[in-house]
């Protein structure tokens, strides 16, 4: 039976934003790239030295509000977990990504414009086949009452639990099986989301300067301070979902397995691959055939099946 192959982009995607943290305009451009690539980021306003950062688990530098990744020169780039997201759900494996700043365009706060974008691209298949990471026994982390761990499964799977003072998130759970365009249907439209309070002493420590009431959900106790409310009545806890299938996605290739997340953030998800990879046994390399494709996030997803809200 012939192997998945490997997807990269028909035609460059293009970009351009706002930075959460720095506020700054950035441009970002997608570039189809061959297979074995991988996705990598390029910084183009970096003239000197190693400018190119693989995506991937081992160069995170944790961090509770985004994920962001360090090449071994220093040179960075940050909020990285929606982008990953989309290119995990649209089945993308190979992908150069020019930035001009040190920050992925927040735009709405979702996967969805994204997501758009390559889909209005379009895939193309590249001649070699798709290897992903099969987990063989449960590994879990926790810290500070958050854990997250990962189980075998044939298939790749989300579970989230969330539970916030504010009333108007409150107590959120949600499962899915990320087959079939899942995440484009369910996931991919739901925005970052936090506390007015929390917004107020990120501003005086001088982040989430490019924060604003159209790309993040925003709430006040039992009040929602973002026009037009949330996109769904659990979109943060979708959020959440979003936000781990794109730190996973840093694996090095597509996963099969359950994550279960339990107050989980980045931080601990990118804990969480490290405790994966170094468990002896807890993994095997496999190459993906036909039927195991039918299982993985980017297999099935159609144009009618995005949002439309972005």
């Amino acid at each position: 039976m012939r192997s998945l192959v490997q997807n990269t982009l028909k035609s460059q995607v293009v970009f351009e934003g706002v930075g959460l943290h720095t506020g700054a305009p950035v441009r970002m451009v997608l570039r189809p790239a061959v297979a074995g690539t991988g996705i990598r980021f390029r910084r183009t306003d970096i003239e000197l030295g190693n400018a190119v950062i693989p995506a991937l688990w081992h160069l995170v530098d944790r961090s509770p509000l985004c994920t962001r990744l360090e090449n071994p020169a220093g040179v960075s780039v940050s909020t990285v977990e929606h982008l990953m997201a989309a290119l995990a759900g649209t089945g993308v494996h190979n992908v150069q990504i020019d930035i001009d700043g040190p920050e992925v365009p927040i735009l709405d706060g979702s996967s969805a414009p994204f997501v758009r974008g390559i889909m209005k691209s379009g895939v193309r298949s590249l001649n070699a086949p798709v290897r992903a990471i099969e987990v063989l026994k449960p590994v879990s982390v926790e810290k500070d009452g958050t854990r997250a761990t990962l189980l075998p499964s044939d298939r790749f799977e989300i579970e989230f639990s969330i539970d916030f003072a504010d009333g108007a998130i409150g107590r959120q759970s949600k499962r899915l099986d990320m087959r079939n365009g899942a995440f484009a249907r369910e996931l991919c439209d739901s925005r970052t989301f936090c506390r007015q309070a929390d917004v107020d002493t990120m501003h005086e420590n001088g982040l989430a300067l490019g924060g604003t009431l159209e790309n993040a959900v925003v709430v006040d106790g039992d009040d929602v301070l973002s026009p037009g409310g949330f996109r769904h009545d659990d979109e943060a806890v979708r959020h959440k979902m979003l936000d781990a299938l794109g730190d996973l996605a840093l694996a090095g290739g597509p996963i099969l397995g359950r994550y279960v997340g339990e107050r989980a953030g980045h931080a601990l998800t990118n804990t969480l691959l490290r405790a994966l990879f170094a468990t002896p046994g807890a993994v095997r390399v496999v190459e993906i055939d036909p039927d195991m494709a039918e299982h993985l996030p980017g297999k099935g997803l159609v144009w009618a099946e995005i949002p439309q809200v972005a």
